[in-house]
């Protein structure tokens, strides 16, 4: 199981999305207002008092996360491990999705004139995920070819 590349490959997908889970993503800047927004909403920079809350970016870090390990451990159903490996990889785009939905619309909110946003160099992590993800997915496909070519030898 460690001794596969795949596994390296999904412990770091995990990695990637439990830091999501701590780290701010963004910064927003309304008039004199200041912003922190990470996976749990949008909190205030002075008081940390949650504004606006978006659980399902929230919920969507954690399962992917979760998935990422659960991949790990049927390393006996390669077959089972490529249909979640494209599961998670379609929960890592609407991630992606998810995050910019909500960027619009809190750029294109009336509550928040003359809003800047600063995005952090965490935005990236879902993006390197994705590619990461895709390296785990050819790799247990090229260990199922690789049995299956062994059988025919039998």
């Amino acid at each position: 199981m460690i001794q596969r590349i795949q596994t390296v490959y999904l412990l770091i997908v995990a990695a990637l999305f439990a830091a999501i889970v701590f780290l701010p993503l963004a910064s927003l800047q309304s008039g004199d207002y200041l912003y922190n927004f990470d996976v749990t909403g949008l909190n205030s920079a002075v008081t940390q008092e949650l504004v606006y809350p978006t659980w399902s970016l929230l919920a969507l870090a954690c399962i992917v996360c979760v998935f990422s390990f659960t991949i790990i451990f049927m390393y006996k159903k390669r077959v089972t491990q490529i249909r979640l490996c494209v599961y998670n990889a379609l929960l890592i785009i609407g991630f992606c999705l998810l995050f910019g939905f909500y960027l619009w619309r809190f750029s294109n909110s009336p509550d928040l004139p003359d809003l800047s946003i600063s995005i952090r160099l965490w935005v990236a992590f879902p993006i390197i995920a994705l590619i990461i993800n895709y390296l785990a997915l050819r790799n247990i496909g090229a260990d199922e070819a690789m049995i299956r070519s062994l059988e025919r030898l039998r």
